[in-house]
């Protein structure tokens, strides 16, 4: 019993941030739609998925890469 007074809340607020940390603003239909990988959009996709190239800049305001070209 004492045991369980420590174990639920560990295992609740694990839960919790698995549940938060799994969410995600790229979606697989994303990469699906625009035949691109994660990293054409984002900067380091995992380690800081908000921070997006210039490609992955134009997607968020138009909502389709159409008409963006490559700065060389």
């Amino acid at each position: 019993m004492p045991h369980l007074k420590l174990t639920l809340p560990a295992a609740i607020l694990a839960a919790g941030f698995l549940i938060c940390s799994i969410a995600s603003y790229g979606k697989p239909e994303y990469t699906k739609s625009t035949k691109k990988a994660c990293t054409y959009c984002h900067v380091d996709a995992k380690a800081n998925p908000k921070a997006l190239t210039d490609a992955g800049k134009y997607y968020s305001e138009h909502k389709t890469l159409d008409g963006y070209q490559d700065k060389k």
